[in-house]
């Protein structure tokens, strides 16, 4: 609730298939990508606001000529700030001479950005660092075009380590350690052998350096490239690209972690992290746009052939299941579904915890990324009133009288909006101490509506992560309204364990539900799994990470769901707080039911889908032991 949970990233891929005269004719402007590009970058602004970039690519140039181009910024409205620059250009160019602006050879030739190909990127910062230098694309530069390479991406690997030493065995000498990089030089690396590989071939054939070229970035094979490079990779990821001759691709991991989807029609193809983006840009429905395939690429060659292949063995699908409960857009017709859906399969759980009271029932939500679980759980409430409402009017036979019926029919789910975030303030802030300063101030509560010591006030959200929001600010503000008790309820499970794709999640002390284990450990007189966890931990410490074990779960296996949960309450609730508090999680079954088609749930089961997941888990509970407050995305690797 709050707790500030941070995501990296979101991609654009758009290639026009038309020459640019054609979408002056059809479309009224040369501008056609760049509009495109603006709002689709601008419907994906949920998935990152420390930073954006944008790169292009001209088919076609002659040489001497510039035919890629990036622009980025980290300054609070990144996107904006781009478009800007971009704008500030075009309305320069209108004032000297107006009709350049319908002249597209003119245009494409003089100005950076009207172009054929793009690639957009939005970031969140998970490391802290919103340094322009670590905003995408990022860019290889070489003057063989086919040698060229731009990438943006959404991912996070957790061997990074690993692969910096391989492309030092390989003989490079990387200025950087992090995945981005690591990401661009192997790219890099393999780019580089197809060319070289292409270059000695039509050599041996008798064709001249200059015939080379173009016959290179012809018949270049970026399928292998992708393969190649990402052979060793261990991580969630989706990676958008595209190489100076002309071809472009986007490519998802093996597991699916990372959301991808695209669509293609006569004028263009597109690929987005989201899908109702993709709807809302190009005015299409949902079932026409495709989801790419685990372990699969969406190749666009320059010619615009393009294809979906498979450029990995794809492994069991693991999609992100925090993609559907909080992260990506409510609109996409699935996840608004499934959110619903989480708030339904809660009901059972709320009638239980309120004695199924629901005169003396407040119902809510906080924050709005919530009210579609809380639609669902009213939907599934009023199922409940109506099924008691037939009961007991057919209870009734001839003992019947209008005053009966009307005391029947009378029973609702009492709905009230309790909180309001009433102040626009930048609540992605990275720094963790700036957090509850911040957050007290963004939520104020409707007064009035609560009956004092006689409601109970039920409260839904996404997730509880760290909890810290709700003890010193939440719960705090919903006490001014006296209720009898407090409900929280969460439309996701417990989260216990750290995510390492991508989320920023990766110390497992932050973690409430872990905490709350920890203390019933030492109330429980079991202190010694502790020890015993972390030995374990020490020994697999260096170990390969496809045999390193999770046995983390040895902490939270001695109690049940709730015994955790009413130790959350516990520990969550301010001292000044006079109203009782319970709080309510959503099981591990009811969010498999919910989004049957994304079970990736590593952050609640403990159940990785690659093995750097247990390597980074291990790391994080090693680091909480030795009192390391640091991230844990980097795992130690010794050389062999």
């Amino acid at each position: 609730m709050g707790d500030f949970i941070k995501h990296e990233c979101g991609i654009v891929l758009l290639r026009l298939l038309k020459p640019l005269e054609y979408y002056l004719s059809h479309h009224g402007s040369v501008f056609y990508g760049l509009d495109k590009l603006y709002l689709l970058m601008e419907k994906q602004h949920n998935r990152g606001q420390d930073g954006a970039g944008i790169g292009c690519l001209k088919l076609d140039m002659p040489p001497g000529s510039r035919y890629m181009a990036r622009l980025r910024s980290n300054s609070p409205n990144p996107i904006k700030d781009i478009f800007d620059r971009i704008n500030d250009r075009l309305e320069s160019i209108n004032e000297k001479s107006s009709s350049r602006l319908k002249d597209a050879n003119w245009l494409k030739t003089h100005l950076d950005f009207v172009s054929e190909l793009y690639i957009g990127h939005l970031r969140y910062g998970t490391y802290g660092m919103n340094t322009i230098e670590s905003c995408h694309p990022v860019l290889r530069e070489n003057n063989w075009m086919s040698k060229n390479l731009m990438i943006a991406g959404n991912f996070n690997l957790t061997n990074v380590d690993e692969l910096f030493y391989s492309l030092v065995n390989l003989g490079q000498h990387p200025n950087e350690t992090t995945d981005t990089i690591t990401i661009l030089e192997k790219f890099g690396h393999f780019l580089d052998d197809e060319n070289e590989e292409l270059y000695r071939k039509y050599k041996d054939q008798g064709y001249s350096k200059k015939q080379i070229s173009p016959l290179i970035a012809k018949n270049i094979n970026i399928k292998r490239v992708l393969r190649n490079s990402s052979k060793h990779w261990d991580g969630g990821y989706v990676i958008t690209g595209m190489i100076g001759h002309g071809d472009s691709f986007v490519m998802r991991d093996p597991s699916g972690i990372r959301p991808a989807y695209y669509y293609h029609d006569n004028e263009v193809v597109v690929a987005t992290s989201e899908r109702p983006v993709i709807q809302t840009a190009f005015n299409v429905p949902a079932d026409s746009i495709k989801e790419i395939k685990p372990g699969h690429a969406l190749i666009i060659k320059k010619n615009g052939f393009f294809e979906e292949c498979p450029f990995s063995k794809a492994r069991a699908k693991k999609s992100c299941s925090f993609e559907r409960i909080y992260f990506s857009r409510g609109t996409d017709t699935e996840i608004y579904r499934e959110r619903k859906t989480l708030g339904k399969q809660l009901v059972p759980a709320v009638l239980n915890i309120i004695n199924h009271d629901l005169e003396n029932t407040i119902f809510s939500y906080i924050p709005n990324t919530a009210s579609v679980a809380f639609n669902g759980m009213i939907e599934g409430l009023t199922d409940f009133c109506d099924k008691v409402k037939s009961d007991r009017i057919l209870e009734l036979k001839n003992n019947f009288s209008n005053e009966k019926l009307n005391r029947i029919l009378s029973l609702k789910p009492r709905i009230e909006q309790i909180a309001v975030k009433d102040v626009k303030l930048r609540t992605f802030i990275t720094e963790d101490k700036k957090r509850e300063d911040l957050v007290a101030h963004v939520y104020d509560v409707t007064y009035g509506v609560v009956r004092k010591g006689k409601d109970t006030l039920v409260v839904i959200d996404d997730s509880i992560v760290r909890g810290t929001t709700l003890k010193r600010s939440i719960l705090k503000i919903l006490s001014r309204l006296s209720p009898k008790k407090i409900v929280i309820v969460s439309s996701a499970p417990q989260i216990r364990y750290p995510d390492c794709y991508g989320i920023d999640m990766t110390k497992i002390s932050d973690f409430i539900a872990f905490k709350a284990a920890i203390e019933l450990l030492k109330e429980n007189q079991m202190p010694g799994i502790i020890s015993e966890v972390y030995n374990l931990c020490k020994k697999q410490e260096n170990l390969p990470k496809e045999k390193v074990i999770n046995h983390v779960k040895k902490i939270y296996k001695p109690f049940t769901v709730k015994q955790i949960s009413d130790k959350i309450a516990e520990m969550l609730k301010p001292a000044e707080m006079e109203a009782q508090l319970e709080i309510v999680f959503q099981s591990i079954e009811n969010l498999h039911a919910s989004c049957p088609n994304n079970t990736g749930d590593w952050y609640f089961t403990g159940d990785y889908p690659t093995p750097g997941g247990n390597k980074l888990l291990n790391r994080s509970y090693i680091n909480f032991i030795e009192g390391k407050n640091q991230r844990s995305y980097w795992t130690k690797y010794v050389p062999g």
